[in-house]
C-alpha cells in the first residue's frame, strides 16, 4: 500500500510543479493555461492527500499538516474560480474551520518549541511554525470575509484564486527542493539554485499580483471572462 502511494506522491508532485509553471506562464484564458491548470489541480490534490497519509503512517505531524494545508489552498483556489458569482459551495463553508484548526495547531507548536519542550518534528523551528500559523489565520479571515459577503467582486475572486494556487504550489516546491535535498547531487544540496526553485512560486506570485492589480492586463483578463478559463 505504501509503495504505490509513494510512487503517486512523487510522480504527481513532479507533474504538478511543471504544470504550475506552465499555467502561470501561459496567457490566461488560453487553451494551454486551461489544460495546465486542470493538470495542476488534479496533481496537487493527489500529491497533498497522498503526502499527508504517508506522513501520518510515518508519524510526521509536520508533513501531515503541510499536506492538508496544501490541499486546502488548491481546493479553495479552484472553487473560487469555478463557482463564479454563485453562493459559496459547501467546500468553501468547510474551509473556514479547517483553516482555524490548522492555525491553532501550528501556533501551539510554535509556543511549544519556543518554550524548549520536545520539538514536534525534525528540523522544525518556532519561527517556521508561527509563520504558517499566522498564514492560516489570514486564510481563515479571508474565508470569513468571503462567506459574509457571499459574492466577491471579480477582482477579489481573481486575487483569491491567484494567491491560493501559488501558495499551494509553493508548499510543494519548498517541500521538494528544500525538504528532499538528498535526492539531488551532492554539489546541489544547499545551493542557491535549489533555493530559487523553492521560492519561484512566490516570485511569480508577486509579479502577477502587481500586473493584475495595477495594469490594464487585469481589465483585459476580466473582459475575456477569466472564470470560464480556470480549471
Amino acid at each position: 500500500m505504501r509503495l504505490p502511494l509513494l510512487v503517486l506522491h512523487v510522480t504527481a508532485g513532479v507533474v504538478a510543479m511543471l504544470a504550475g509553471l506552465l499555467a502561470i506562464v501561459f496567457r490566461k484564458g488560453s487553451l494551454g493555461h486551461r489544460l495546465a491548470g486542470s493538470v495542476f489541480v488534479i496533481c496537487m490534490l493527489s500529491v497533498s492527500a497522498a503526502g499527508a497519509y504517508l506522513a501520518f503512517m510515518k508519524s510526521e505531524p509536520d508533513n501531515v499538516l503541510g499536506g492538508i494545508f496544501s490541499f486546502y489552498f488548491v481546493a479553495t483556489g479552484w472553487a473560487t474560480a469555478r463557482r463564479g458569482q454563485t453562493e459559496p459551495w459547501a467546500l468553501e463553508w468547510s474551509a473556514l474551520p479547517v483553516a482555524l484548526v490548522i492555525a491553532a495547531i501550528w501556533i501551539s507548536w510554535a509556543a511549544e518549541v519556543a518554550r524548549g519542550r520536545i520539538a514536534v518534528g525534525n528540523n522544525s523551528s518556532a519561527g517556521g511554525y508561527l509563520f504558517f500559523g499566522v498564514l492560516a489565520m489570514l486564510c481563515a479571515a479571508g474565508d470569513l470575509r468571503m462567506l459574509l459577503r457571499r459574492r466577491l467582486a471579480e477582482t477579489q475572486r481573481l486575487a483569491r484564486h491567484l494567491w491560493r494556487m501559488c501558495f499551494g504550489w509553493f508548499i510543494a516546491t519548498i517541500s521538494f527542493f528544500l525538504g528532499q535535498q538528498q535526492v539531488f547531487p551532492v554539489r546541489l544540496r544547499g545551493s542557491s539554485f535549489l533555493m530559487i526553485l523553492a521560492f519561484l512560486p512566490l516570485l511569480l506570485l508577486g509579479f502577477w499580483w502587481v500586473r493584475v492589480r495595477f495594469t490594464t492586463y487585469q481589465k483585459n483578463w476580466l473582459a475575456r471572462g477569466w472564470e470560464s478559463s480556470m480549471p
